[in-house]
């Protein structure tokens, strides 16, 4: 894959990365839509009754930007995928494969429908817990994009990125996105893992490492 340029350790956030559309107001709509690549458009509803905090259309906007050098031909696990709006927007940009972990049963079925729905081969999903499935045995190879999103208020970031260390579950030149409730303490992480950009929207940081 292409490598990026060296540079420092943390790059601030760039002004265009600050939105205010972090969290969907009550009421609103439960769909979501792709923003670019071969599904650009096409919309995603996830399931009523299903408590999912989906990352909103502009953050994944600013992700795929900073991953854009890297995302086509990538492994990628999608770890508390919710709505799966992040790895089916990896699989639009042309990501060779994407593994989708979802505890909620409904939420996994729907991300799986839609898989077929588009003709879409090159995503697996299993409905589990994730921190389980990590410590778990699987043929899969090491990845080379990972995203870590899960509830605010469960405390599981710091448990999954050591697990992914722990696991040989990335590739040495991997990529980890982490989204997290601004206002909080970033969770504890891997010593080694190096912080490439960051942004905050709202009430979401967000950021992007390398181990």
């Amino acid at each position: 894959m292409k490598q990026e340029k060296s540079g420092p350790r943390r790059a601030p956030a760039r002004a265009d990365d600050a939105v205010d559309d972090a969290r969907p107001a009550r009421g609103t709509s439960r769909v979501l839509r792709i923003v670019g690549g071969r599904h650009r458009g096409r919309k995603l509803q996830f399931p009523d009754g299903v408590d999912i905090r989906p990352t909103p259309d502009r953050v994944r906007e600013t992700l795929f930007n900073w991953l854009q050098p890297r995302i086509v031909g990538a492994r990628v696990l999608d770890l508390f995928a919710g709505s799966g709006a992040l790895g089916l927007e990896a699989l639009s940009r042309g990501a060779a494969h994407v593994t989708f972990i979802e505890k909620d049963r409904r939420a996994a079925t729907a991300i799986g429908a839609l898989l077929k729905e588009w003709n879409e081969t090159a995503g697996t999903v299993t409905a589990g817990d994730a921190l389980h499935w990590l410590a778990g045995t699987h043929a899969e190879a090491p990845f080379d994009i990972v995203f870590i999103d899960p509830p605010f208020d469960a405390a599981l970031v710091s448990a999954a990125a050591l697990a992914l260390v722990t696991q040989g579950r990335l590739t040495p030149d991997a990529r980890i996105y982490v989204e997290r409730r601004a206002r909080d303490p970033l969770p504890a992480l891997p010593g080694s893992w190096r912080e490439q950009r960051a942004g905050r929207a709202g009430e979401v940081g967000y950021h992007l490492y390398a181990p």
